[in-house]
């Protein structure tokens, strides 16, 4: 018994060792509740208190019940696969199994995926003629799925309106579809056995009985179907073990409630909480800053991390002019890490948006940077990023056959599986594109297909005159992918992401050096003509050429896109960057950890300020990022970025305020709270990085003391407006008196208000 403890610190060792009773562990981050939790389980095994089978451990992924499983087995001669030890779901199906019959479920029930899921769906709403366009299938699935997770059936479900209505009517038809077809989906597991286990009284008691000990990991992840599970589960003989910290509640979006941890201590009667605060993980500044920023939190239990490791260094933080010069400048630091021995694969660079990472990766790229993007797909390779591509790709060329598959039914248009198969064989009869095919088809089909090369046609048209970022925004408006995204309930990233790419066409018509004015589709008028050397009797190009003499704005950026999406992604095994967005990093640690876009509507996110709590969490997630760091943490943060297409005007995030001074060092001069960015032009006419002598002469230029003319006004002043909220004024025109202010809103972007007229109030 004693190997099992000797290594364990005071507080490790209480929990380990806590009596027979209902208690809560406040595990923090990087303090060994893995450890705690396999060690309890051994220690009430080994001495005799529990057998393997009267025991039952909750986790949240398969991952951590392996881990779970393979510590057991390496301190005790245990069948561990044989225990009940597995996720929410794996263990609601193992019960289900066992009592089909009292579940109303056939012996050999089939567990639908998400992608069964959702085609089960699109068929049910295709069955009954419904209009995808207004029901959308992944909104009908999430509807359904979050019915199930309150618990409720489709006869239960409140309806308020006819959307509402029809919603729970598939709901319902969806219900006697699985039944019919003996399948259930992930969310069906877990409410299917929650009802058997209300219903039968027997069942229940056998299981209250049997199980004698109940640990969950993870516990502020649960959603309150979960919660009513153990607690049906438990009764009131069992002792639940419940492990988690509410510091890293990140994931109400999913449905977690972190008063579920509350709750628990006053519903299971708790006497004991312990906290493991010990960390093993990172050293003293980083772990004094994680503290200090989350102790703004009102709603937790309280923790409080420490470390033997030593104070370490100093966290950096680093304001840069634009999110280009902070992409540089983490690209230098980056080059200076593993100069200094840090493997690539212990540097994560984190972001609070997926479309944040589109500038990281081109900055990569270019300096020829191996990395990879952890729980998600390269900028270039999003499917919606490639939706986008192919259409461009049909404005460049319409007979792309591959571009023109992808999107002649995305979003959808009516055109199946037969009439491509239709179309392409008529293409191989003549010898033709597929563009070109269509006027050979008749019926529907020809129909339909032709009302699809119409769109291309008048897209071509009404964009040959326009620059490249304007074309990217017109196809995007014109194909209605945006408009398809806009209608799932979770295609606000995907949204995001596509606005990111009218950034990436700005960025890429300035790195390569076309004409802000230059038509996309026409090539750049009045610039040089391909360079051509003599040689051996005939003329080749000269390879030095650039871009912007060989190819129109459009080739060239799809080709760069086509690079982007195929080069320098790190192969299994190479030592590589790793980039993500926070919620993907948590339960992950690196040696070095960058912060990247600290700024006020970006992290934390504009949303929260209309979520109950919003704030809170945020500042979950904040810490989340901060405590993935082992020795060396960066946060930085841009004056200005551009975002959706357009150039946005920041202010540094506040939960650099709660960073205590004594644990970071500035690597730039620290702004003022209310600091703007002036327009990009005053300072960006040259590329260059934080550190280079090019970024601290255009620093020089920004004047830190604007003067104030007579009214008062003056650009770089906080104001408030009734409709729009705070902002900034960038810029004033007219004469004392007569005042034409334009002002960035931090929420609804640039606005020009006559100040005789507008309602301002000064911050």
């Amino acid at each position: 018994m004693q190997n099992l403890l000797h290594n364990l610190n005071p507080e490790q060792h209480a929990a380990v060792t806590l009596p027979a009773e209902s208690a809560l562990i406040l595990a923090g981050a990087g303090s060994g509740k893995t450890r705690v939790l396999t060690t309890r389980i051994a220690w009430l095994i080994q001495t005799g208190q529990i057998s393997p089978s009267a025991l039952m451990a909750v986790t949240f992924t398969n991952k951590a019940a392996k881990e779970m499983q393979a510590r057991l087995s390496a301190m005790l001669p245990l069948n561990t696969r044989s225990m009940w030890i597995g996720t929410f779901h794996g263990l609601c199906n193992r019960l289900l199994r066992a009592h089909y019959r009292d579940a109303s479920l056939p012996q050999t029930f089939q567990i639908l995926d998400s992608q069964d899921q959702l085609s089960m769906v699109k068929r049910i709403l295709k069955a009954n003629q419904i209009d995808d366009d207004k029901y959308p299938p992944r909104n009908v699935v999430y509807f359904i799925n979050s019915a199930k997770e309150q618990g409720l059936r489709a006869a239960k479900v409140t309806t308020h309106d006819p959307i509402s209505r029809q919603l729970a009517e598939l709901y319902g038809i969806y219900e006697q579809q699985c039944q019919r077809d003996g399948v259930v989906d992930f969310a069906e597991l877990l409410l299917r056995t929650v009802e058997l286990m209300s219903s039968n009284q027997p069942l229940r008691e056998h299981y209250q009985a049997r199980f004698k000990h109940i640990l969950v990991d993870e516990f502020q992840d649960t959603n309150d179907l979960q919660y009513r599970w153990i607690k049906l589960m438990a009764g009131t003989s069992s002792a639940v073990l419940a492990v988690g910290d509410d510091d890293q509640s990140i994931y109400a979006f999913r449905g977690a409630n972190v008063g579920n941890m509350a709750s628990f201590e006053r519903e299971f009667l708790v006497r004991h909480r312990i906290k493991l605060e010990q960390n093993y993980r990172s050293h003293g500044h980083i772990l004094d800053a994680a503290n200090a920023l989350i102790s703004n939190n009102t709603e937790r239990l309280g923790k409080n991390l420490r470390t033997d490791a030593g104070q370490g260094e100093l966290i950096r933080i680093q304001e840069a002019a634009s999110d280009r010069e902070e992409s540089q400048w983490l690209v230098e630091q980056i080059k200076e890490l593993t100069r200094q021995g840090i493997a690539s694969n212990q540097i994560a660079l984190l972001y609070r948006s997926n479309a944040q990472s589109r500038v990281l990766e081109h900055a990569l790229f270019s300096a020829s940077l191996p990395y990879r993007v952890y729980g998600g797909l390269r900028f270039f390779e999003r499917a919606e990023i490639k939706h986008a591509i192919a259409y461009l790709q049909l404005m460049d060329n319409p007979h792309n056959d591959s571009a023109f598959l992808r999107v002649m039914n995305f979003p959808a248009r009516g055109i199946g599986a037969k009439g491509q198969e239709t179309l392409q064989d008529c293409a191989r009869q003549q010898g033709i594109s597929l563009y070109a095919a269509v006027p050979y088809l008749t019926g529907k089909v020809g129909t339909t297909l032709g009302g699809f090369v119409k769109l291309i046609e008048a897209a071509r048209f009404e964009t040959q005159m326009l620059t490249l970022p304007e074309l990217v925004q017109r196809v995007l408006e014109m194909s209605t992918l945006i408009q398809h995204y806009q209608t799932e309930k979770e295609g606000a990233d995907r949204v995001e992401n596509l606005e990111q790419l009218v950034s990436a066409a700005a960025l890429f018509i300035v790195e390569e050096g076309f004409p802000n004015d230059a038509p996309a589709l026409l090539g750049p008028a009045g610039t040089a003509q391909p360079i051509l050397v003599q040689g051996e009797g005939i003329q080749i190009l000269d390879a030095d050429a650039a871009l912007s003499t060989l190819m129109s704005p459009l080739s060239a950026f799809l080709s760069h896109a086509s690079l982007e999406a195929g080069d320098n992604q790190a192969q299994v095994g190479q030592d590589a960057l790793q980039l993500m967005t926070v919620h993907s990093a948590k339960g992950l640690e690196f040696d070095a950890v960058f912060i990247t876009g600290l700024e006020e509507g970006l992290f934390p996110h504009e949303n929260s300020a209309r979520e109950p709590g919003g704030l809170e969490e945020e500042r979950r997630l904040m810490y989340v990022a901060i405590t993935r760091a082992r020795q060396r943490l960066f946060i930085s943060f841009a004056q200005t970025r551009m975002l959706h297409g357009q150039i946005r005007y920041n202010t540094k995030s506040r939960f650099l305020n709660e960073l205590p001074e004594e644990n970071v060092k500035w690597l730039s001069p620290q702004v003022r709270q209310n600091w703007f960015a002036p327009p990009k032009s005053a300072w960006d006419s040259e590329p260059g990085n934080a550190g280079s002598a090019s970024y601290q002469t255009r620093k020089e230029h920004i004047p830190t003391v604007i003067p104030t003319n007579p009214d008062g006004w003056r650009t770089g002043l906080s104001v408030r407006h009734a409709k729009f909220g705070e902002g900034i004024i960038i810029k004033l025109e007219g004469s004392a008196g007569n005042y034409r202010a334009h002002i960035q809103f931090y929420k609804l972007g640039l606005k020009v208000l006559d100040l005789n007229i507008a309602k301002l109030e000064k911050v």
